[in-house]
């Protein structure tokens, strides 16, 4: 039982059961443009090809909510993963759940995400919409689309319970 989870710092190893961390740590894997750069390479496979979708890259624009956030909904994708990488060098909050059929604040976790720290949430995770610190928040989104004809319903919502779970950045 899990009623008030502890924010706690993004790692592979916490997130490894919600997904992937994405993040340049360490020395690149290889160099590459004559050595002018270094290449962080495959840092997590992209899963979108499921009833015809197509990886696509989109920007989102987060606007940072009143605090204490109420978490009421989560959302998860049940066709393709879904990655956020920020464009600006501000923590977010990964907030996610246990892989369960209908998610409650029993089984939520949150990840404190550095900005220079992204994640791909697995297909069919459970997570929230986007929580930033700052005023607004620039991710660029590597997910799910489809170009024609193909699945287009790749989007579960499920509200928790008893008003949710009040969230105070600590």
């Amino acid at each position: 039982m899990n009623p008030h989870p502890k924010i706690q710092p993004l790692t592979k190893e916490a997130f490894a059961p919600f997904g992937d961390v994405i993040e340049a740590s360490g020395d690149a894997d290889f160099m590459i443009n004559d050595g002018a750069a270094g290449r962080y390479h495959a840092l997590c496979k992209v899963d979108a090809d499921f009833k015809g979708g197509t990886p696509a890259i989109s920007i989102f624009r987060a606007k940072r909510p009143a605090w204490p956030v109420r978490l009421t909904l989560l959302e998860r994708h049940p066709l393709g993963s879904q990655a956020f990488m920020p464009l600006s060098n501000h923590e977010w909050l990964a907030v996610v759940a246990d892989p369960v059929d209908k998610p409650t604040i029993d089984n939520i976790h949150i990840f404190r995400a550095t900005g220079s720290q992204g994640v791909q949430y697995a297909r069919g995770t459970w997570h929230h919409p986007l929580v930033i610190v700052e005023p607004s928040q620039d991710f660029l989104v590597v997910d799910r689309c489809v170009f024609g004809d193909g699945d287009t319903n790749n989007l579960e919502e499920c509200a928790l319970p008893n008003g949710g779970l009040a969230l105070e950045l600590g």
